[in-house]
């Protein structure tokens, strides 16, 4: 049986560690000047190269014929044996996800207390997905991994370091810790071709884009991935059996669906995904690559160049720069933002996707808010009389006063009794709007409309320090209505008085 790629490749020295060079430099020169640390902690995303560092390492510290530089042979018994994971007294490695227990961290603590097989060797226990051990699992080993024996190194991976921070904040301080980087497309797609060369095989730039991209930062995805297009046929490997392999979209149908979306054909829509659920497209892969062709078709309206995409695809979106704009682009990699959390959990995928393009298809394209505002000041200006002012010399009429509403009347006077003053009846008055403002009515100079800002200023300042202000309530403002009524008729005042009457409201 044939060894998997991600298995048959994987580095055997630092300087084979891809992208890694910030972590794989440091462990070098500490083993070449002999400074060691006790304990290591590798975080990152799955397939970066955490197992295989610490395996690196493991190898450096136990070689038969390590370099100066602190580099393992990789070709020695010890170098063998690390490297392919077989059974070692000096290296064990430890799943944590299924030894993750209280007992299983004091089985760990009292087998480390051995020293190593040899005077000139190191015991390396390697604990992988370190975040799943219990809170009860770290306490037992804080002791050892402040205080460890000697000739003792404990290398710990995960790619989730904040659950480590949230269980056993203490052990962070007691080891060193690395944060590695995800691997980019170019650097997958450089160590493809050295594989695929190594192993006989051609294969296209696109064909190496597309595993590299769908890897989404993995190098063990992309080998495995690679292994996967390999055994379904024979021949070079092409960007079409690449698709058929993964699953993949054609980049053709997102051009399509762009020009659909672009001349507003949304009728269209329904046709189009019907052909894609018919053919057995996975949705969620789906929408995944219309967001890289729109990002794509972004980057070249913002800066002509296609990015993450094949050469045909880029040249297809390069004739259609002026199809959308930036901010009609932006709004619809947005919509898919927004979908994405609820379309995972959905029953109904293929109409979310129907949904989405039709809304895409029917948007209307973005407007800049100050060519809106120029248009808007233009139609102003085109409706505005060239005649001078609109008003000037007109008759206006005063407005008519509503009837005045009757006062509240007192428990002894008779509800139709005829009112004491009565209200003067309403006239319309005519008045002639003035050409220009009159002499005895100068306008304010700016030193006084500033005095009086300042003025109202200190007032409300005043009214705010003001600690013994009472708050308003509905029988202060009643009784303060009443006054106001009683002031305008001193004979019902004097009524009030006189025959002790309430008054109601």
């Amino acid at each position: 049986m044939s060894l998997a790629l991600a298995r048959k490749y994987r580095p055997k020295t630092f300087a084979d560690v891809a992208v890694q060079s910030h972590v794989s430099n440091t462990l070098r020169g500490a083993i070449a000047r002999q400074r060691v640390a006790h304990g290591y902690l590798l975080c990152g995303p799955r397939g970066v190269g955490k197992t295989t560092l610490a395996r690196v390492l493991a190898m450096a510290l136990n070689c038969e014929r390590k370099r100066d530089d602190g580099e393992p042979c990789g070709e020695c018994t010890s170098c063998t044996r690390t490297w392919s994971g077989s059974s070692s007294l000096d290296v064990i490695e430890i799943d944590a996800a299924s030894n993750r227990g209280v007992d299983d961290a004091r089985d760990l603590r009292e087998r480390a207390m051995y020293a190593p097989s040899g005077d000139d060797r190191y015991k390396v226990y390697i604990v992988d997905e370190a975040h799943m051990l219990t809170r009860e699992a770290w306490n037992a080993l804080l002791k050892i991994l402040e205080e460890p024996p000697p000739r003792v190194i404990f290398v710990f991976a995960t790619t989730e370091p904040q659950k480590i921070a949230q269980t056993a904040a203490p052990v962070l301080s007691r080891l060193q810790r690395f944060d590695l980087k995800r691997i980019g497309p170019a650097d997958i797609t450089r160590r493809l071709a050295t594989v695929l060369a190594a192993e006989d095989v051609t294969a296209s730039s696109d064909a190496l884009g597309m595993i590299a991209r769908a890897a989404d930062g993995s190098m063990r995805d992309a080998l495995s991935l690679t292994d996967q297009v390999i055994s379904i046929g024979t021949g070079p490997l092409t960007a079409e059996r690449v698709r058929e392999a993964l699953g993949l979209v054609p980049e053709d149908e997102f051009i399509a669906i762009l020009d659909i979306i672009g001349s507003h054909r949304a009728g269209e829509i329904f046709t189009t995904v019907n052909r894609l659920a018919d053919a057995g497209v996975d949705f969620g892969v789906f929408l995944a690559g219309f967001a890289d062709i729109l990002r794509a078709q972004l980057t070249v309206v913002l800066s002509g160049k296609a990015d993450g995409v094949s050469t045909t695809a880029a040249a297809s979106l390069a004739e259609r720069k002026n199809l959308f704009s930036a901010g009609d682009l932006l709004r619809m990699i947005s919509a898919i933002n927004a979908l994405e959390p609820t379309f995972r959990k959905s029953g109904q995928q293929q109409l979310l996707v129907e949904m989405l393009l039709v809304r895409m298809a029917l948007l209307d394209k973005t407007v800049l808010l100050e060519d809106m505002l120029a248009g808007l000041g233009n139609a102003a200006d085109a409706s505005a009389p060239s005649g001078g002012s609109a008003g000037v010399g007109a008759v206006r009429s005063a407005p008519a006063y509503p009837p005045a509403t009757p006062v509240a009347r007192s428990a002894a006077r008779p509800p139709n009794a005829t009112p004491r003053h009565p209200a003067p009846p309403v006239r319309p008055i005519s008045v002639a709007a003035p050409s220009s403002p009159p002499d005895w009515a100068p306008a304010p100079t700016q030193a006084a409309t500033d005095a009086s800002v300042q003025e109202m200023k200190r007032a409300m300042e005043s009214t705010a320090r003001d600690t013994n202000r009472s708050r308003m309530t509905p029988e202060a403002l009643r009784e303060e209505r009443l006054g106001v009524l009683r002031q305008k008729d001193p004979g019902l005042g004097a009524a009030i008085d006189a025959l002790d009457l309430e008054l109601l409201d």
